[in-house]
C-alpha cells in the first residue's frame, strides 16, 4: 500500500507546514551560470553546504538522474470581451486540439457563452465552468491557414510565478536545458540548475540521465486550503514515462545503482506509474492525481534533487514524506540563516538515498 507508514497527527495538518519567509529571500533572477547555485546536501544524520556544480562529487558512478523534459508554454494571454472589458487567460491543460482548461481573471466577468477576442484573428468561446479548478473550458478559433502553437508564441507570455516581480530575467531562464515537450504552465525548477557542462561532467562520471514528461499544471502549485491535508484534492496532470526510461531505471536498480529524481515532478511521475499499476514500474501514459505526503511509502525513487518550496504547499508536504517534516523545516531555517535563495530561481537541495524514510 502506498500510504502504509504511520504519520504523526501533526504531519497531517496544513498549519504544520507553515514557516516565515522574508521577502528578501525570494530569488527574483537566476544565478549565472546556473550551476553556481548553492546546494544543501542532506545525509541521514548530517548535512553539508555545497554548490550545484559539485553534484558529481555527491553522487556515485552507476546512479541515474531522471529529469522532466516538459517545456513551459506562453500560457498567459490577454483578451477582451465584446463589451471592451480586459480579460487575462492562463491556460492550464489542453483537452482537445482546440479546447483548453484555463483560469480567467476577473472570473466574475466571464460567463458561459461569452466570446473572448485576442489579436491576430484568434478568439475563445467560453463553453463551461470547471468547479474543481474555478476555471473555464475555452474553445479557440483561429485563421485556418495559421498554426495555433505559432500564434501562441506571438500572443502569449511565459507565466512567471506571482512572487517573481522582477522583469530582469530572460524567457529562457525559465526553461531547462532539456525542455523539448511543450505543455507546462510552470517550470520543473530543480532542473533549472543544470548546464550542458554539468551534464557532460555527470555523464563522464558514470551518472547518466533519462527523461520523463509531466506537464505541470494547477496540481503542482495549487495551495492547500483545507485543515487536514488528507482532504486536499490534487488537480490531474498529464504524464508520460517511456519504455526506454523504465528499462534504464530497472537496469540501474538491478546493478545496484540509485535512482535520483530531478525535481518533485519527476518524482511524482515515477511514483504515479507504480501507484496506478499495482506497485509495478511500467511504461505508462495518463493523468495523475497522486498526492504524496507523510505516511507515503516511496516505491521507485531513491533520492531527490529539489528547490525550497512555499509554505503549506503540496511540494513541501511531499519532501517532508522523504526525510520528515520537522527536519525539513529546521533545515529551511538554517538555509535562511545561511542566505540561501528560495523558490523557482533559488538554490537547491539534494536528498541523498540513505536519508529517505
Amino acid at each position: 500500500m502506498p500510504f502504509s507508514i504511520p504519520a504523526h497527527p501533526e504531519d497531517l495538518l496544513t498549519e504544520s507546514y507553515d514557516y516565515d519567509l522574508p521577502e528578501a529571500a525570494i530569488a527574483q533572477v537566476p544565478v549565472h551560470p546556473r550551476d553556481h547555485a548553492r546546494l544543501l546536501v542532506i545525509h541521514p544524520h548530517s548535512h553539508h553546504h555545497s554548490y550545484f556544480y559539485d553534484l558529481p562529487h555527491w553522487l556515485r558512478p552507476g546512479d541515474l538522474l531522471v529529469v522532466n523534459n516538459t517545456r513551459v508554454i506562453p500560457a498567459r494571454l490577454f483578451a477582451r470581451k465584446t463589451s471592451g472589458s480586459q480579460i487575462e487567460i492562463l491556460l492550464l491543460e489542453q483537452r482537445s486540439q482546440d479546447t483548453w482548461l484555463a483560469l480567467v481573471k476577473p472570473g466574475r466577468r466571464v460567463h458561459v457563452g461569452d466570446t473572448l477576442q485576442l489579436d491576430l484573428g484568434v478568439a475563445a468561446q467560453v463553453l463551461a465552468h470547471d468547479p474543481p479548478t474555478r476555471g473555464r473550458l475555452l474553445r479557440f478559433h483561429w485563421p485556418p491557414d495559421l498554426d495555433f502553437w505559432q500564434l501562441l508564441e506571438q500572443l502569449g507570455e511565459l507565466p512567471l510565478p506571482p512572487y517573481i516581480t522582477s522583469r530582469n530575467s530572460q524567457p529562457e531562464d525559465y526553461q531547462t536545458i532539456w525542455a523539448t515537450q511543450p505543455g507546462s504552465v510552470a517550470a520543473p525548477t530543480a532542473g533549472l540548475h543544470f548546464t550542458p557542462e554539468l551534464q557532460t561532467r555527470l555523464e563522464q562520471s558514470g551518472i547518466p540521465m533519462v527523461s520523463i514528461t509531466l506537464n505541470i499544471g494547477l496540481g503542482t502549485f495549487r495551495p492547500v486550503e483545507v485543515e487536514s491535508i488528507a482532504d486536499h484534492v490534487m488537480h490531474r496532470e498529464y504524464l508520460q514515462v517511456s519504455p526506454a526510461t523504465v528499462e534504464k531505471i530497472l537496469k540501474t536498480k538491478a546493478q545496484g545503482g540509485r535512482v535520483i529524481a530531478v525535481g518533485t515532478t519527476s518524482a511524482r511521475a515515477l511514483e504515479s506509474c507504480a501507484h496506478y499499476n499495482q506497485g509495478q514500474l511500467v511504461p505508462w501514459t495518463g493523468h495523475s492525481e497522486l498526492f504524496i505526503y507523510p505516511g507515503y511509502r516511496w516505491q521507485v525513487i531513491d533520492g531527490l534533487i529539489t528547490n525550497f518550496h512555499l509554505p503549506k504547499s503540496t511540494l513541501l508536504m511531499m519532501i517532508s514524506s522523504l526525510v520528515g517534516r520537522q527536519r525539513i523545516l529546521a533545515l529551511y531555517q538554517e538555509a535562511l540563516q545561511h542566505g540561501y535563495r528560495f523558490y523557482s530561481f533559488g538554490d537547491g537541495m539534494l536528498i541523498l538515498p540513505d536519508t529517505v524514510q
